[in-house]
């Protein structure tokens, strides 16, 4: 491997926000990864909350978590997902997370009683968790996304710590714009006086940025590649086109095309006449493209309005369906519109059904409802943290006769509290990163469903949760069907439950979509598919045999 110190790349945004800076950066990594580099990314936020674990998924979309326990932004997950390396705290840094350590420092006197401001303290801040992972990781090359859009209040020291880093940097360090290249309907042109100024309110805050990616949904032809290199002090091969894509997964292919990679090593310094390998990369794609099956699977939840809230899940089934070679569509199910009486018009023609994660009350009739529909119909099933927590007090009303049983967290009263509070969460108060948050062991028991899909007695999932199964109830869940088929291995706690008749019934305390990568799809929903496939097909073969007879 190739020893040179370490790349900064910054992406900054410009015009709008959501032009899908996570992307480019997760694409980028991709073809630098895939030229034998060492690679990471990071994601700045520049809210003011500590982390989004507190924050509505209305208001973030997905809260993503890593296997140290960090409750970070969504994009972390594409990061994952695209370079199929896991990330930390340290690749999730916000205004708060960075005021709150300067405060710190402060009140410890690090300071030596100076007075504390922006600049330097809070910019010396932001640039020492700039270097923080080429320290202690060692990386060839450190994305950083910064959030939000030039010219933001909350974004202004960002800007300055990357203006400072260029300097200080050199040729070591780099600045990737991404714009909108809008197009009017009325001229039938594509308009670049908007990028021209984002670019002028970069440069007055100090960055000239190296390369312009522009969002379009038409072609850039040559002349608008020379005026924006013109007005915006950017070589033309530094122009880069990034047209809507069907799917995020073309996007490094994109960017391959325009070359984005061989710029960025250019300007960089490095050599550029190799190729990178994304055999692998187009393979996925193929299948992706090219399905040779079809199922519709429902995901029922409180936030399908936002469909960022379940982010990984329907990616994640992107992954298992490629594997699979089964193109798997996604019927987005809020969980107050079911009821016995619409769930079998709602799930008709439903080859699997997904139960969400989430908190409080809102929809949680509708998910039990649609977990008894699944139970009783032989319809593949997976729960997931709060799905499977449903799924346990369905069962407990409908097949134990505990009509009233609940989790505490819905109906403190209930006399059949199967899911209960964690008794180490019974004494916290403080809402922010107290839940039961990243990985942990699980141990499978063999001769189980879980077992042959892992193929392993012991595996690690991520978590986020307070609330567990009530072990109190475990015998006679057992006795009647439902089986505990994976335990923490220390504390005992129940993370895996499955039906012993059923097809495929299976819920899980922890959240399998966040390992979930292109290179790697996870187990649970690889094995999920196949069976909502094999359930279709069955279908299928019934009604044929019935229209013969």
């Amino acid at each position: 491997m190739d020893t040179f110190p370490t790349k900064y790349i910054f992406v900054t945004g410009g015009v709008t926000s959501s032009l899908g800076k996570g992307i480019i950066s997760a694409s980028l990594g991709k073809l630098l990864q895939a030229r034998g580099y060492s690679v990471t990314i990071q994601k700045f936020d520049p809210y003011i909350n500590i982390d989004p674990g507190t924050l509505n998924p209305y208001e973030h979309g997905e809260c993503f978590v890593t296997d140290d326990g960090a409750e970070t932004d969504l994009d972390l997950g594409h990061y994952e997902r695209f370079l199929n390396t896991p990330t930390s705290q340290a690749n999730n840094v916000t205004t708060g997370r960075v005021y709150q350590s300067v405060i710190e420092k402060e009140r410890k006197g690090d300071y030596l009683g100076k007075t504390v401001q922006v600049v330097p303290h809070i910019t010396d801040e932001i640039k020492n968790r700039f270097r923080t992972l080429a320290k202690s990781g060692n990386y060839q090359f450190v994305i950083t996304e910064i959030g939000g859009t030039v010219g933001d209040i909350e974004s202004l020291p960002y800007i300055e710590a990357v203006r400072q880093m260029k300097w200080e940097y050199g040729k070591d360090c780099i600045d990737i714009h991404l714009t909108l290249l809008p197009y009017l309907n009325t001229t039938g042109e594509l308009k670049t006086k908007p990028t021209q100024h984002s670019v002028k309110s970069l440069l007055e805050y100090g960055v000239q940025p190296d390369i312009l990616v522009c969002r379009t949904i038409c072609h850039i032809d040559e002349d608008i590649r020379q005026k924006l290199a013109r007005f915006c002090n950017v070589a033309t091969e530094a122009v880069i086109e990034a047209m809507d894509a069907k799917t995020i997964y073309e996007v490094p292919l994109l960017m391959e095309k325009e070359k984005l990679d061989v710029v960025v090593l250019k300007k960089l310094g490095l050599p550029a006449e190799s190729t990178p390998d994304l055999s692998s990369w187009t393979g996925f794609l193929e299948h992706l493209r090219n399905p040779k099956h079809r199922i519709r699977i429902a995901l029922v939840g409180k936030y399908v309005e936002l469909r960022d809230s379940y982010k990984s899940i329907a990616e994640s089934f992107v992954h298992a369906g490629a594997a699979n070679e089964t193109q798997v569509d996604i019927e987005w199910i809020h969980s107050e519109d079911v009821n016995p009486e619409t769930a079998g018009k709602l799930f008709q023609g439903i080859r699997g059904i997904v139960v969400a994660p989430g908190f409080g009350k809102r929809g949680i009739e509708g998910k039990i409802t649609a977990i008894k529909h699944a139970r009783e119909n032989n319809i593949p099933f997976l729960g997931i943290c709060l799905g499977m927590q449903c799924a346990v007090i369905e069962f407990a009303r409908n097949v134990l006769g505990f009509t009233d049983a609940h989790s505490t967290e819905v109906n403190p009263a209930t006399t059949h509290p199967v899911i209960d509070l964690q008794e180490a969460q019974k004494r916290i108060t403080r809402m922010g990163g107290t839940m039961r948050l990243g990985a942990y062991p699980c141990v499978l028991k063999e001769g189980t469903r879980i077992h042959s899909i892992y193929k392993k007695t012991e595996v690690s999932e991520r978590h986020r949760h307070r609330y567990e199964f009530n072990n109190e109830y475990l015998s006679v869940f057992e006795k009647a069907g439902m089986k505990a088929t994976g335990l923490h291995p220390e504390a005992g706690l129940v993370e895996i439950v499955e039906l012993k008749d059923h097809p495929w019934f299976i819920g899980v305390q922890f959240h399998p979509e966040y390992k979930s990568t292109v290179a790697n799809p996870h187990p649970l929903f690889l094995d999920f598919v196949k069976a909502a496939l094999e359930y279709k097909l069955g279908s299928e073969a019934a009604k044929k045999s019935i229209s013969k007879n």
